[in-house]
């Protein structure tokens, strides 16, 4: 079959302080008509460079250096610019990573849509708004006769995303390129979207070539599989070969890295040590070899070529054979009632509304119901996991637990001792025991101050030893989280997102806590990178005894991390136990929708699972349904759904659920308590 996308040999570079840093080298890749190639590695390997290369909207630093791209025939890299905008967004269309800023603010949905049809095939303003409404709705946007006067800011995280593949579809390309279409999306909205780019290929015969980091995506979705390391082809095979067989190192490195909920056993996390190569320098052997267990003298001195069939091809002088077998962690713990459970924290009756003003005056028009009457225990030296959709009250709760969020009613008890409540001042020492360790390490570290001022500060304000002493607990603290306590004098953006997790995590340890809140601690970072920072959480639980709550909305994540699970939607806890009851044996309809929604990195297992699919977006917390709030998205939903509230009831000793009608039968547990 002939070739719909061919690349050869292609060659990016960069001019990096004059000097030219060659990002992609010699790269060959082909895609079929319908296909879906993924194109798989770690953050800085080259893949967004290769599809902006393909499109030609390489930055003004960039250039095309070698090698030729051709689609339907056409080498789109020696094109002039006139010509390619003949091309770009007819015949291959791209769905860029973050829709918020690839969107224009200042047009609404249905101009933005409609520009590619008027600018390729002169439709009039008529024609381009019915195009827009029938992509819409092949997108599966919810009201989308409405959302065409809307502006992207009025949208959420998946409808500026369905916007984004609309945009692409407008023109029936036959090759769309989807550059992680789906990693700042929740679970289930990643699934919807996945699942829509999974039908639009089949019913337009439209191929697709998908980049990710992530190797449970590439598992369910795609045929073939090219991975990539350095601006190189380290291995490629089909996808079910790939996974099965898989022959370099690096692959099998990127799925041990990966958390999975597969496994009958919690194993410990396989990362990958070091970092990528500096591609501005001269680079003598296998790039990948710095970081491989298996690199030898040959490895250092020579480049490996590609070998193998022509159906599988790895460049490797050590192949492995499959997956790396997983070791299971030694800190797997035994049931519940075997452990002998101290109560750290007690959250009980937690209520927060955030007002809504409005008028000349500025009155209080509504509230958002943030959090509604959230109640749990956490232990000592143990996790608790609190997962559900962005908007569901995790990281509000996360806020009101340290003390960073007033509560509208309700009470933190902490020790026994009440920390937070309506009108409470929580004491100093309660406040070092309650730390926080925030998603975004680059926002919440001052720019101006040196690492050496960020870690001091705390141990400043709480006047903890002198000023020896606090540079010396500077140094522990980056030793204990596996950075160089010479890189105290640095400011934060000389970090990398992994070292500036570690930062992160260091400052919250400065005083010694007893409990510290995770908000999506892992959420922006590369599989092999998350793996070194959720494994130094785990060994930093050990040495210390500390207790976790884990606040993400990646159940593989938390399922590694946590002891005890509790499920958010809208506000309430729909279901919460131990681990594994509730990631074995949901109760709600909603925890076993999130659990189908994650991407299982083996095609075989993907394709074999039973599905319940959480359609639709959440509803406003301003005004949620009434009855059961899961109620508008439930596959289950019968009349009283909308009538009665559930009540939380006993699935088991250590797990319950908010339901009318439950995925399996409730238990009475009277016999427990008497």
């Amino acid at each position: 079959m002939t070739s719909l996308l061919s690349v050869n040999n292609l060659s990016v570079q960069f001019a990096v302080q004059k000097k030219f840093a060659t990002a992609v080298d010699n790269f060959t890749l082909d895609v079929q008509p319908g296909e879906c190639v993924g194109l798989v590695g770690e953050s800085g390997c080259g893949k967004t460079t290769t599809g902006l290369a393909i499109m030609r909207l390489l930055p003004n630093n960039g250039k095309i250096s070698g090698g030729s791209v051709l689609l339907n025939g056409v080498d789109l890299a020696s094109l002039r610019e006139e010509e390619m905008q003949e091309h770009r967004g007819k015949s291959v269309a791209l769905i860029p990573q973050d829709p918020m800023s690839s969107l224009n603010p200042t047009m609404k949905i249905g101009r933005q849509i409609g520009e590619g049809l008027k600018i390729h095939e002169g439709a009039s303003e008529a024609q381009a708004r019915q195009r827009a409404m029938e992509v819409l709705e092949m997108v599966e946007m919810p009201r989308p006769a409405e959302r065409l006067n809307q502006y992207p800011f009025e949208l959420s995280g998946g409808l500026r995303q369905r916007v984004i593949i609309a945009m692409g579809l407008v023109c029936n390309p036959s090759l769309l390129i989807a550059d992680e279409p789906t990693t700042a999306l929740d679970v289930t909205i990643q699934a919807q979207i996945l699942d829509i780019l999974d039908n639009l290929r089949s019913e337009l015969n439209m191929a697709m070539l998908l980049i990710t980091h992530d190797m449970g995506v590439i598992a369910g979705r795609t045929d073939r599989v090219i991975v990539m390391y350095a601006g190189k082809r380290a291995e490629q095979a089909p996808t079910v070969e790939l996974f099965n067989n898989m022959r370099h190192p690096y692959t099998q490195a990127l799925l041990a890295s990966m958390p999975s909920m597969e496994n009958t056993g919690k194993h410990e996390l396989s990362s990958i040590a070091g970092m990528p190569p500096n591609l501005a320098k001269a680079i003598v052997g296998c790039r990948f070899a710095p970081r491989c267990s298996y690199a030898s003298d040959q490895c250092r001195r020579e480049d490996p070529a590609l070998q193998g069939p022509k159906e599988h091809q790895f460049a490797c002088f050590h192949p492995t054979s499959g997956p790396k077998p997983l070791e299971l962690r030694t800190d797997n713990v035994a049931a519940l009632e075997a452990k002998p459970r101290k109560e750290l924290l007690l959250a009980q009756g937690l209520v927060k509304e955030f007002a809504i003003k409005g008028g000349v005056v500025r009155h209080k028009v509504g509230a958002i119901h943030a959090v509604s009457d959230v109640t749990f225990t956490l232990y000592e030296g143990e996790t608790f996991g609190l997962v559900g959709e962005s908007g569901c009250g995790k990281t509000t709760i996360g806020r009101m637990l340290v003390g960073l969020e007033t509560l509208t009613s309700g009470e933190v008890y902490f020790d026994g001792e009440l920390v937070t409540a309506k009108g409470h001042k929580p004491t100093r020492q309660s406040r070092r025991d309650r730390q926080m360790m925030f998603q975004d390490p680059y926002a919440s570290l001052d720019p101006r101050m040196k690492v050496a001022q960020i870690l001091g500060e705390p141990l400043a304000i709480q006047k903890v030893g002198s000023r020896s002493e606090q540079a010396h607990r500077v140094g522990e603290l980056l030793s204990s989280v596996g950075l160089d306590p010479q890189v105290a004098d640095r400011y934060p953006h000389e970090f990398s997102g992994g070292q500036r997790q570690r930062i992160g995590l260091a400052r919250a340890l400065a005083l010694n806590p007893r409990l510290i809140v995770a908000d999506e601690p892992v959420s922006a970072l590369d599989v092999s990178v998350q793996a070194q920072i959720l494994n130094l959480m785990k060994d930093l639980q050990r040495q210390y005894g500390m207790s976790y709550v884990m606040v993400s909305h990646d159940l593989a994540v938390v399922y590694y991390m946590a002891d005890t699970i509790a499920v958010m939607y809208l506000g309430k806890i729909v279901e919460i136990g131990d681990a594994e009851s509730v990631f074995r044996s949901p109760a709600h309809p909603y925890t076993q929708g999130l659990l189908d929604a994650v991407p299982i990195p083996d095609p075989v297992l993907a394709q074999a699972r039973r599905r319940v699919r959480v359609s639709g977006e959440l509803p406003s917390a301003v005004n949620p349904p009434s009855g059961c709030r899961f109620r508008t998205r439930c596959p289950n939903v019968q009349e009283i759904c909308s009538q009665e509230e559930p009540q939380l009831r006993d699935f088991g000793e250590y797990q319950q659920a908010a339901c009318h009608f439950p995925m399996k039968t409730p238990v009475n547990l009277s016999v427990h308590s008497s």
